[in-house]
């Protein structure tokens, strides 16, 4: 999966409410419920529901499987 492959699949989502799986490491997650606020060159933006934080994650995040978005 290219970075642009990923772009186009997250460019249907923008405004939906998704569930983002974050890998910290050492079987360490964080789990959050967030929507697809902006997408940029190399990095998308996110809103959590719970205290509308924004929260910035890479393409590469997805294709190297940091993080997991179920949709």
């Amino acid at each position: 999966m290219t970075r642009s492959q990923v772009k186009k699949q997250l460019y249907e989502y923008i405004g939906e409410s998704v569930v983002i799986r974050y890998n910290l490491g050492r079987n360490k997650y964080e789990q959050y419920k967030v929507k697809i606020k902006e997408l940029y060159n190399n990095i998308f933006l996110v809103q959590t529901d719970t205290d509308n934080q924004i929260k910035s994650f890479s393409y590469n995040d997805i294709i190297t499987k940091t993080i997991r978005i179920k949709f």
